[in-house]
């Protein structure tokens, strides 16, 4: 038996008594996977970092060899070396620029795996706690704070398609196909 003051932090799944408890095993399923969601992006968050420094760098002296190469002569050999490097120069700087707006759209995905990772610790806490479980209020609390960390209209639209029953299928497919169209879009920061 275990103490009720103290209820066991792992599974008892693989051995049930008279105190196992499904909520118990679902509210340790969830914190599991809000704490590997934060691993995963602690995990790639370094190696990101690394890869924005290195590119907002690698962009700075771009301009710099743009702006060295304009100050050579346009004649003779050096005037068709000069034109040679400034095409493969903004060749170099246009791939730059598309490797900071794919760094833009990690962000995004960052920022989203951080809410569903903070949404999935505030539904097991709500889980957790018999005194909120069964209290609708609390219920509608939660849907509306984590409706509150969405930054797009489209995330706030695939939430509310799926309180009103939309399958969660379905309306993540309208959200991707949205998200799609709109990706044209990104603002550099």
């Amino acid at each position: 038996m275990t103490d009720e003051t103290n209820p066991p932090r792992g599974t008892t799944a693989h051995t049930p008594d008279l105190n196992w408890s499904q909520v118990r095993e679902t509210v340790l399923m969830l914190e599991l996977s809000a704490v590997q969601i934060e691993a995963a992006m602690k995990d790639s968050n370094a190696s990101v970092e690394v890869l924005t420094n290195s590119f907002t760098t690698m962009a700075g002296y771009m301009r710099m060899i743009s702006e060295t190469i304009q100050t050579l002569p346009d004649k003779d050999e050096v005037g068709v070396a000069k034109q040679n490097l400034l095409g493969v120069s903004e060749h170099v700087s246009g791939m730059v620029h598309q490797a900071i707006i794919a760094f833009q759209f990690y962000d995004k995905l960052v920022q989203r795996l951080s809410h569903v990772g903070l949404s999935l610790g505030e539904l097991s806490d709500l889980v957790s706690d018999t005194r909120r479980l069964f209290n609708p209020a609390e219920w509608v609390d939660l849907q509306n704070h984590i409706k509150g960390k969405y930054t797009t209209r489209e995330e706030v639209a695939m939430f509310e398609a799926v309180m009103q029953g939309v399958p969660v299928q379905q309306a993540v497919e309208q959200f991707m196909a949205e998200m799609k169209e709109k990706s044209d879009d990104i603002e550099l920061f």
